[in-house]
């Protein structure tokens, strides 16, 4: 299959899905009193690099520009213990549980009603096997297939909600790579008294389709320290006061492009909901582009991380500069 036809069709994807609107609404409604309304923001198509998010008026430094809800999060394992298995908030002391217990809490009822279609599905089956292949392999992608996959069998979302988003392409040795922890996964939702038509969708092409959509949409969540006030008055986010909690997929901040040098910020203040703001001053019709890495890294670093972990070698101004 050509590089242009699998443009196209996901390209033609994209035009016709209603989660764009959807989640685009989701993503922007919520009540922050500097956040604008309607968003300064439009997603459309380019030749060039796909989907691509711009600026629909002039945006000014350290605006937020819009916040995101996950479509799926889950915690690291290093912080399963110690964050909402919803949201992703950490814990205060009284509700965090030791790795010895295999317990996991939610920070508020309203996560725990939230989570809880899935959360029945997801406790109808016994995950060690599964679990533990993923820890000692160090893989934290299809723990969100595990959970997006516990979320369609609930009804909360379809099997094909992630088709509008761009996957990475897979080389057949990686395809046979995620066999072991396919028939992981497979085999134990057999093992439960779920119906057979309500899995019929787990397919092993379902399986790498969402993994592979996963692999360079999902965002590693980092909760910074200080206020939200704090965050909006700085220029950037402090990388060294972040901490990984887990991973998460979201709708509209996947269309954003990379940029060693960019104008927009993706953070995390107290939980798995993102906020994008402008780094920089933002004309009308300019592309907001974020950073998928660490931008602090030296140029042949920062091309050998975008290369093994997006597929692609980065040509931005910085890059082609060899800063």
């Amino acid at each position: 299959m050509s590089s242009l036809f699998r443009y196209s069709r996901w390209a033609s994807q994209f035009k016709k899905s209603p989660l764009i609107s959807t989640f685009f609404s989701a993503a922007t409604t919520e009540s922050q009193p500097s956040l604008p309304s309607p968003p300064p923001i439009r997603v459309g198509l380019t030749e060039y690099v796909g989907r691509s998010v711009f600026a629909t008026r002039r945006i000014g430094t350290g605006e937020l520009i819009h916040t995101a809800k996950p479509i799926v999060a889950h915690p690291s394992f290093s912080s399963l213990h110690n964050v909402c298995y919803f949201c992703l908030r950490k814990l205060p002391d009284d509700k965090t549980h030791s790795e010895a217990h295999r317990t996991v809490a939610f920070c508020s009822e309203h996560c725990n009603d939230q989570s809880k279609n899935f959360y029945e599905i997801e406790k109808k089956a016994d995950w060690s096997r599964f679990d533990e292949y993923c820890r000692m392999q160090g893989l934290k992608y299809p723990l969100l297939v595990k959970r997006f996959a516990c979320q369609v069998i609930s009804g909360v979302v379809s099997a094909d909600s992630l088709d509008i988003l761009q996957p990475a392409t897979l080389t057949s040795e990686m395809v046979s790579l995620v066999e072991k922890e396919f028939c992981l996964l497979r085999s134990t939702f057999q093992e439960t008294d779920i119906k057979g038509q309500q899995t019929a969708f787990l397919t092993k092409e379902w399986y790498t389709g969402v993994l592979a959509r996963m692999r360079i949409n999902a965002f590693r969540v980092e909760l910074a320290g200080g206020s939200y006030e704090d965050l909006l008055s700085s220029a950037a986010a402090s990388v060294e006061a972040e901490i990984s909690v887990g991973n998460a997929v979201y709708m509209l901040p996947s269309f954003y492009n990379h940029d060693c040098d960019p104008n927009a910020h993706i953070l995390w203040v107290e939980n798995a909901d993102a906020r994008i703001k402008a780094l920089r001053d933002i004309e009308t019709g300019e592309e907001l582009r974020i950073c998928y890495i660490d931008a602090s890294m030296n140029h042949k670093a920062r091309q050998a991380f975008l290369y093994k972990g997006f597929g692609f070698l980065c040509n931005c101004p910085r890059c082609l500069s060899n800063d």
